[in-house]
């Protein structure tokens, strides 16, 4: 699973995510900056990364012919540290989905308080096409051409949608080799037996749970009892309703790129988990099935979009009945949606709060790496709780102080520390 959280396996599927995504994260970005009182000039340098390059890479194919693969990588300001971010194999990778990612990862590392600035990569691919030998050909190559601008000091990158433990291994392995010594730091979300930390393929879920405790709190809400709807039960989305279901919540809804499940009386999660198969799909064993909108819709308590982006708008925000929304997936709500959910009361936990546990975890696999000593899984997550909880009554305190939504609590948060640096360097 990314930083970032994850994506539905319906690949075929075009969201409005890359065409809105770093439009809606500018929009945000400058109201946040005009409310801390900062000039234009510090806007015109955080609109857009610092640097951005698109990378060719020639891959010999299983068959013996060659394909021309296009990459990226977008470094958005490292006026606080290195940059920091995934890298994500997908047919539909664009420049502007990964200069708003990377936007995004500045704004996670800021409100988890990080010293990182924000990075992402990606991968015009389809990995379900190519065979393993393809796929460790294509990594390797990658690494290579953006060997320049990466390192455990400058940029670190990590898994994201559609790239996991194993592509990360052939990418410090091929930096290794080119830099002539052992590199662990220069990437994250390794296997455990070459520097990986304990509790970073769950990190993110985690990270989200822990917000969903805390926002249940500020509203009174037992999480033993209440009703809980995921949409998406893919890495994230599972991993999320199996810890709902473990601390006695009823997990009345979960959805995959099919359709939904709805049970009242709450769903077997062990069952469903047992059932699915590796992209998260379960509903197509199932008759009696409901929409995706039937499921936002449901009567619940805590509504968890886990899937892909626009999915509560102005469009149907009036009819979401939960009291708490946590997103945990790249953009669920628009701003028009954020708008109708804010003025109805309802709580909602903006994305770059909520799935800030991935790169935190992250922090924590970097650190590690540079000291050679490493974390038991139980020093991991109760470090890893220290983190979201403070990080989230800061955002909650602000959004309480100012009278604005979490969104734009969090990207106040957010911006702030590499605003601050920025300022500090001298460069506005």
């Amino acid at each position: 699973m990314g930083e970032v959280g994850v994506t539905e396996r319906n690949i075929e599927q075009k969201s409005d995510e890359s065409m809105n995504l770093l439009t809606s994260t500018q929009i945000v970005i400058k109201e946040a900056l005009d409310k801390l009182g900062y000039t234009d000039e510090m806007y015109q340098l955080l609109k857009e990364p610092l640097r951005m390059l698109t990378v060719r890479m020639p891959v010999r194919m299983d068959d013996g012919s060659t394909k021309i693969f296009t990459g990226y990588r977008a470094q958005h300001n490292d006026a606080v540290g290195p940059t920091k971010g995934g890298v994500r194999f997908h047919p539909e990778v664009d420049e502007d989905e990964v200069k708003a990612l990377s936007m995004w990862m500045s704004l996670k590392c800021g409100i988890v308080d990080l010293p990182y600035g924000g990075g992402k990569g990606g991968i015009i691919c389809d990995p379900r096409t190519m065979s393993m030998g393809e796929l460790e050909r294509l990594s390797r190559a990658y690494v290579r051409a953006i060997s320049q601008i990466v390192g455990p000091t400058k940029d670190i990158p990590a898994p994201d949608v559609y790239t996991n433990s194993q592509i990360m291994a052939w990418m410090m392995d091929e930096y290794s080799r080119l830099r002539e010594y052992d590199s662990p730091g220069f990437i994250t979300g390794k296997p455990l037996v070459l520097g990986g930390s304990h509790g970073r393929e769950k990190a993110t879920a985690q990270g989200v749970v822990i917000c969903i405790e805390e926002a249940a709190k500020k509203r009174a809400i037992a999480i033993n009892g209440a009703r809980v709807v995921v949409q998406g039960f893919g890495n994230a989305g599972s991993y999320l309703a199996k810890f709902m279901y473990d601390a006695g919540a009823k997990v009345i809804g979960i959805s995959d790129a099919y359709g939904a499940l709805y049970a009242p009386d709450g769903l077997d999660i062990d069952y469903l988990l047992d059932r699915r198969d590796s992209f998260g799909t379960v509903t197509n064993l199932f008759e009696n099935t409901i929409t995706n909108k039937e499921l936002l819709e449901l009567d619940c308590d805590i509504l968890v979009p886990a899937a892909i982006s626009n999915q509560i708008t102005a469009d149907n925000a009036q009819n979401i009945k939960a009291s708490i929304v946590v997103e945990a997936a790249n953009g669920p709500t628009t701003l028009e949606g954020t708008k109708v959910l804010s003025d109805r009361g309802i709580l909602l936990v903006p994305d770059v709060l909520a799935s800030s546990g991935g790169v935190t975890v992250s922090y924590f696999e970097w650190v590690q790496n540079n000291q050679g000593y490493y974390w038991s899984d139980e020093e991991v997550n109760e470090k890893l709780r220290k983190v979201l909880v403070q990080s989230f009554n800061n955002v909650y305190d602000t959004s309480e102080r100012q009278n604005i939504n979490m969104r734009l609590a969090a990207y106040m948060v957010g911006v702030r520390k590499m605003s601050e640096a920025s300022r500090f360097r001298g460069w506005i």
